[in-house]
């Protein structure tokens, strides 16, 4: 019985296919841009020269380069697990390995770094691979000199219990204190003179032979006691004891003055080459730099300053915060800075203004003017047991170590602007700070790095956000060797170099150009063949792996994949299996019009017979690079993984780019033309 013939005129209009191609043809546009911003851009500087339009620049990343591309360090380490039950030897091994990695993306700058485990027999070794960097042998001093980081406390326990006798003292003198506060807090109700009980009772000699008077004070100075001054009245005295964390304080208010009026404002900045602190310079020049900010001034408003500072600010951090440098006072900004904003009305965006640090436009958010408050006080010491019996060592541990830090960066004080380290603790680490910072508000928590104090900053109030900042009259250059300390984090068991390696930048610079030549010539000589043997159809599918090879790229720079010599030949292996596909139409739509069927009924029904071939052939080879990515390491998996994404591509360009086209260009002819199809009809 005669089979019934299958409908395969496919039921896309005109219109379809031409919204189809032109859709396509965007992708291909856009892929092209993201591959070459560099060219696109330099077309954007000629267009806004003639037309001053003021159009953005398309943003610039680079693509990322494997160890062996762009030369750079290659490490072996060996953890020692000797000290550590067998059973938990693996997860300490992989702690490692994130410490590792956290430390040289934080403190070397790699941004595509290999951190990997193996293990050896009985031994666990790390392997790193560090592309771009050039010194060695800072990298094994940044990834191995400090084994332990860690957050401690002032220790208040004494090196053994009181005896009875000392607790009895303890106890006695403790008690006496707390009742002559409370007699002198007496006798200022009773209107007693403050000067006189001050004479009488305070034991602060500093401010006792000034009547008690500690002058204005701030929040960040005697924080207990301006939280009490907030409230009161001036003649005011507090009516019982106000206690501090080194003992007892009847306190009087004797006056309230304006702190001065302080600035809350944001900025946008552009550095150059040439300027301070500008470390990665976007412009080569000042002038560069002044003609961009100069374009920024006439688009920007206080609606998109945010966002026109996530997209143009040099400054680090600047696009996390929005560019906001908090609140701060006369003085603590340079002048350039501080004499163009200070008298601007609040809502007002002013410059650009040039600093020694390049060129700003500044917002000025709001301006207040905040409160001192003068204080006067009788003092009385309370003790503690380390007063009767010293600890053994000044500092005890928290539990807080570098393996609950997730990263440390310099940064600009929000009130002052002044240079900080900032902290971000992982959960872990968040709740243990906030236990910290809560029972230790006014007094210092000590940072130890290899045992040695690195930073001792004062605890001025309860932290329980996990974000937190170490200031203190920071340099630059100090606090960013205190954050890429910091970043070195802790490692949670001991390694050892068992060997090292440099691969030299012009060894990669080399094998990339070979690569790159290598890639073009296949990729030419393929277009060739296609074009030359399948003639139309053939050259329609080298647009469409044009547009393959610029979909491809595009992922590889959008996802950030990492290019090795290996991941490069897996691209071109890919091209063959782009190609493969449309060799597989072809020669079913030769077959197709033997057997007398128009051509575009035999185009369609040439893409619905080849797709079970091509999908088995694209799944047989994803089949592979999953098991390669599996078990595979290092090189092998970037070659797995940059095939594989090139498969994907390559169905869709095989199966949607070249067929549309082939929709389009096929509905113009009403015969096959056989000069134009690379082949002779049968005379069957």
């Amino acid at each position: 019985m005669a089979s019934k013939p299958q409908n395969t005129v496919s039921s896309n209009t005109p219109s379809q296919v031409r919204n189809k191609f032109i859709a396509l043809l965007t992708l291909g546009i856009i892929s092209v841009v993201i591959v070459v911003p560099g060219y696109v851009n330099t077309g954007i500087d000629r267009l806004n020269e003639k037309t001053k339009l003021g159009l953005p620049h398309v943003p610039d990343k680079n693509f990322n380069l494997g160890l062996d591309l762009q030369g750079g360090a290659h490490l072996i380490y060996q953890a020692r697990t000797d000290q550590i039950v067998p059973i938990d030897r693996g997860n300490a091994v992989e702690g490692v390995r994130d410490v590792i990695e956290r430390r040289v993306r934080g403190g070397l700058g790699v941004a595509e770094p290999l951190v990997q485990t193996t293990r050896v027999g009985e031994s666990y070794r790390i392997i790193v691979e560090l592309p771009g960097v050039t010194d060695v042998n800072q990298a094994i001093k940044m990834i191995g000199e400090t084994p332990v980081l860690e957050f401690k406390e002032q220790n208040n326990e004494p090196l053994r219990d009181l005896t009875a006798n000392e607790k009895k003292e303890l106890d006695a003198f403790n008690a006496g204190q707390e009742k002559k506060a409370a007699e002198a807090a007496g006798a200022v109700r009773k209107g007693q003179k403050f000067e006189e009980v001050v004479a009488r009772y305070s034991e602060d000699e500093k401010s006792k032979s000034k009547g008690g008077d500690l002058g204005f004070v701030a929040f960040d100075t005697y924080p207990d006691l301006y939280n009490w001054a907030k409230t009161q009245k001036i003649g005011q005295a507090s009516p019982s004891p106000v206690k501090s964390f080194d003992g007892l304080n009847v306190v009087k208010l004797a006056a309230v003055r304006d702190g001065g009026k302080r600035v809350s404002a944001a900025h946008l900045l552009l550095c150059y080459k040439g300027a301070e602190r500008c470390e990665n310079a976007q412009y080569s020049s000042k002038e560069s730099a002044a003609a961009k900010i100069s374009e920024i001034k006439k688009e920007i408003t206080v609606q998109n300053f945010v966002d026109l500072v996530k997209k143009y600010s040099t400054e680090p951090g600047a696009g996390a915060r929005g560019g906001d440098l908090g609140s701060f006072k006369k003085g603590d900004m340079v002048a350039e800075f501080e004499n163009a904003v200070w008298n601007a009305p609040s809502g007002a965006i002013v410059g650009p203004v040039e600093t020694k640090f390049g060129f700003h436009l500044i917002y000025k958010k709001s301006e207040e003017t905040l409160k001192e408050y003068q204080l006067s006080r009788v003092f009385l010491k309370l003790k503690q047991k380390t007063d009767i019996v010293p600890p053994q060592e000044p500092w005890k541990s928290t539990g807080l170590s570098g393996k609950q830090l997730k990263r440390a960066e310099v940064t600009d004080d929000s009130r002052t602007g002044q240079v900080q380290v900032s902290l971000q603790f992982d959960s872990e680490g968040t709740k243990l700070f906030s236990e910290i910072t809560t029972r230790n508000t006014g007094k210092p928590v000590a940072i130890f790095l290899d045992n040695q104090p690195i930073s001792i900053p004062r605890v001025n109030e309860p932290i329980t956000s996990g974000s937190a900042v170490i200031t203190g009259g920071f340099g630059y250059a100090d606090a960013r060797l205190l954050a890429q300390r910091l970043n070195s984090g802790a490692l949670p068991v001991p390694v050892e170099l068992l060997s090292q390696q440099k691969v030299d930048a012009t060894l990669g610079a080399d094998s990339l150009a070979k690569s790159f030549k290598a890639g073009l010539a296949g990729l030419l000589l393929v277009m060739f063949f296609m074009t030359f043997y399948y003639r139309l159809p053939g050259l329609l599918s080298v647009f469409s792996l044009g547009i393959y090879a610029a979909l491809n790229l595009a992922l590889f720079k959008t996802l950030g994949v990492t290019l090795t010599l290996s991941g490069i030949a897996g691209f071109i292996l890919s091209i063959g299996m782009a190609v493969d596909a449309n060799v597989l139409v072809f020669e079913r739509l030769k077959e197709e019009l033997r057997f007398g069927k128009s051509l575009r009924s035999a185009m369609e029904e040439s893409f619905l017979r080849a797709w079970p071939s091509i999908r088995d052939g694209h799944v047989t080879t994803l089949i592979s690079c999953a098991v390669l990515v599996w078990f595979g390491t290092g090189f092998v998996q970037g070659f797995a993984v940059v095939l594989g994404t090139g498969v994907l591509v390559s169905l869709f360009t095989a199966i949607t780019v070249t067929r549309t086209i082939m929709r389009l260009v096929f509905a113009r002819f009403k015969e096959p033309n056989w000069l134009f199809l690379g082949f002779k009809k049968s005379r069957d």
